[in-house]
């Protein structure tokens, strides 16, 4: 451990600590490496100089690689209208655009055994917010997001079956390997989503309760002290959302909708943009669908930020859209660099100068108490 680390042991408990070792800039290199490694062995295996020749990089790409940043740009602002009305607009509009910068940072660089929540929760808490308020923000949104997925996975199934999945998937026995990761995926959030409404909303002193008893079971036991401490962000929250009018509710999910839905549209701008698929109602509906699908299956990935997981796995959910090659390398590379990489380059602009303010409001803490001693 180096004097920096040292340094936030000391000043932070061990969770806090945690988070912020998971935020430093030093994380980016995980990513970047494990992305540039599967993009260099797709080049190697699929790259042909001739295809990427032959891709005309004209005013149609130009335009539709615009509309792309311009939904990337609305999908942020969503997000910030989201934590603008979960925070009773105790956060300006500009700082709840920064938050998010630092929120999917944090997010895109953190350790599964960190998670983007945890980094949400600490960066909320640094802000001045009451823990009420800060448990209510990032719980809900959890509920939020995984109740956008469990209601609209059903509808889109029901209306393009299984192909949602992958092309030519007719019914429940032609699923493969990537289909029944797809269903598990899908049936993991579910459960996770319900146990985070049900706290929420309607017992959250049985969820506290089962929590803190699942945890005491033997493989699971080093898990009990977070476990505890999610019951009781769970209650804190559940306190403040039952106070909150219709109103209210409904801006948090239309917010989250359309940040999602921003979040889709991204991609199938650049896949029109590189292309000859056709921008009518039905074809972009079903490519909406397979983009959500997609989503579900690397939202479990292992690596941060799904780094190296989605260069892999993104051609074989489009076969049927674009063929794989070249053609595809460009478009999966132009779209990770444009919502994935670009966070991570705005973010080593701003993760210093956050961290360098929530430090020194610590150390001024500190030095008051030893005065006031």
């Amino acid at each position: 451990m180096d004097k920096n680390d040292q340094d936030l042991d000391d000043m932070f408990d061990k969770d806090q600590s945690d988070v912020l070792q998971s935020i430093k800039l030093s994380r980016i290199l995980l990513p970047v490496f494990l992305g540039i490694a599967v993009v260099i062995i797709l080049l190697y295996r699929s790259f042909d100089i001739e295809e990427f020749r032959d891709i005309a990089w004209d005013r149609h790409i130009l335009i539709w690689t615009t509309v792309a940043i311009i939904f990337l740009i609305l999908r942020h602002c969503a997000y910030a209208y989201r934590i603008y009305t979960l925070s009773d607009k105790k956060f300006s509009w500009w700082k709840c655009i920064e938050l998010i910068f630092i929120w999917e940072f944090s997010s895109a660089v953190s350790p599964t055994s960190v998670g983007g929540s945890a980094a949400a929760f600490f960066v909320l808490a640094q802000e001045k917010l009451s823990t009420a308020r800060t448990a209510t923000i990032v719980t809900y949104t959890i509920v939020l997001d995984t109740l956008f997925f469990v209601v609209t996975l059903p509808i889109w199934l029901a209306i393009l079956g299984f192909s949602i999945i992958r092309p030519n998937m007719e019914s429940f026995r032609d699923l493969d390997a990537l289909g029944y990761t797809f269903l598990l995926a899908y049936l993991g959030m579910a459960a996770y989503g319900f146990l985070f409404y049900w706290g929420l909303f309607q017992q959250p002193k049985k969820i506290k309760q089962f929590l803190a008893w699942i945890t005491k079971l033997k493989p699971l036991k080093r898990f009990n002290e977070k476990a505890k401490s999610l019951g009781d962000d769970i209650m804190i929250a559940s306190e403040e959302m039952r106070s909150k009018d219709k109103l209210f509710h409904t801006k948090a999910f239309l917010s989250t909708f359309l940040a999602w839905t921003f979040r889709f549209t991204i991609l199938s701008s650049l896949i029109i943009a590189f292309t000859p698929i056709s921008i009518d109602f039905q074809t972009q509906f079903a490519l909406f669908a397979r983009l959500e699908t997609m989503f579900v299956i690397i939202a479990f990935s292992p690596t941060p930020g799904g780094a190296g997981v989605i260069e892999a796995l993104f051609s074989s959910f489009f076969t049927d859209y674009m063929e794989k090659g070249t053609q595809t390398l460009v478009i999966s590379f132009i779209w990770r660099m444009i919502t994935y990489y670009s966070y991570l380059t705005i973010g080593a602009f701003i993760i210093p100068n956050w961290l360098r303010k929530v430090i020194n409001e610590r150390k001024k803490k500190r030095i008051q108490q030893r005065n006031s001693n």
